[in-house]
């Protein structure tokens, strides 16, 4: 019975190693190549528990099914305009012929670096045919930025129509490349330019013209400001002198009406006793132009003084 165990035993673990040698497991995001001493026999992309003679008379190598990156490496390159600038490009790529990815490059790296020589050269391609703003712009529209420069500062800059345009740009380097890809059973799926900026040494100039534009732009700006606010200022000032001079006329127009109605109750009250109206009168100029010092020659007949005639007062 220990012998029977022993050599059950023995079965089982050749049984799994066997099992280990000749099956493999294909999953949802994987395809595989099965080689026997280096050529393809058959390629497996169904998921599912997969057979094979065990190795090394068959190898099963798995490759990705889904989409793979690409992102190249900024590169300096030269405009129609002979403007030097830094392109970085990315791409999406998949395996959609393993047999033939195994035959022509067999690795992801390899894959990669073949990749980076045909859409590098695709990019300087196309770059080198087209304009600096045909790889920037994908159209004419007038920018947000740009709505601020006046007609007459407009009238003067050379105008120029976009023809081709980012996204033609990026499509010319997929319909280019996708040709020589293919020849390795890869499918480039899209590609796309990241980023475009000047090589060093002309960013700053750049940058510098570009901070001197902005400052211009500031100061006309500026200028139409104060200009606006001179106007406002003066409208202001006009404005308070209207009020000024309505609100004077008003007072005036209420005083005068004052006046005339305090007089007119002036009169009724005196015309009452306009003795008695005179008499006051009199002591109001006695008040006014009579002190102790005063010396006043007179007749006794003046008018001035008939109040006083008869008065055995004290003299002031």
């Amino acid at each position: 019975m220990k012998r029977q165990g022993i050599f059950l035993l023995i079965c089982i673990i050749i049984a799994s190693i066997a099992f280990g040698l000749c099956a493999y497991v294909v999953d949802e995001t994987k395809q595989v190549v099965v080689t026997r001493f280096e050529k393809v026999v058959r390629t497996e992309t169904k998921p599912g528990l997969k057979w094979k003679l065990p190795a090394p008379i068959e190898i099963a190598i798995y490759y990705p099914r889904n989409l793979q990156n690409w992102d190249g490496k900024k590169e300096e390159i030269p405009t129609l305009e002979k403007r030097y600038i830094y392109v970085d490009a990315f791409a999406r790529w998949k395996i959609v012929e393993p047999n033939v990815f195994f035959k022509t490059v067999r690795y992801i790296d390899t894959a990669k670096s073949r990749l980076s020589e045909i859409i590098n050269a695709e990019v300087r391609n196309v770059i080198t045919d087209h304009r600096l703003i045909e790889a920037v712009r994908m159209s004419s529209r007038i920018m947000d930025i740009e709505a601020g420069i006046s007609k007459k500062e407009d009238a003067g800059q050379e105008k120029y129509a976009i023809k081709t345009g980012r996204e033609k740009i990026t499509q010319m380097i997929l319909d280019r490349s996708i040709p020589q890809i293919s020849e390795l059973g890869i499918e480039l799926v899209d590609v796309k330019i990241k980023r475009i900026n000047y090589v060093e040494k002309v960013r700053q100039s750049v940058y510098d013209r570009m901070i001197e534009e902005r400052k211009q732009m500031a100061e006309k700006l500026r200028s139409e400001g104060q200009g606006e606010a001179k106007i406002i200022r003066g409208n202001k000032e006009k404005k308070l002198k209207e009020i000024s001079s309505g609100a004077y006329k008003a007072a005036q127009e209420i005083k005068g009406k004052a006046d005339a109605k305090a007089t007119e109750i002036y009169a009724k009250a005196y015309g009452v006793d306009p003795e008695f109206y005179s008499f006051i009168k009199t002591l109001e100029i006695y008040n006014e132009t009579l002190d102790e010092n005063s010396s006043v020659v007179l007749s006794t007949d003046s008018e001035f003084l008939k109040y006083l005639k008869g008065y055995t007062g004290k003299n002031k």
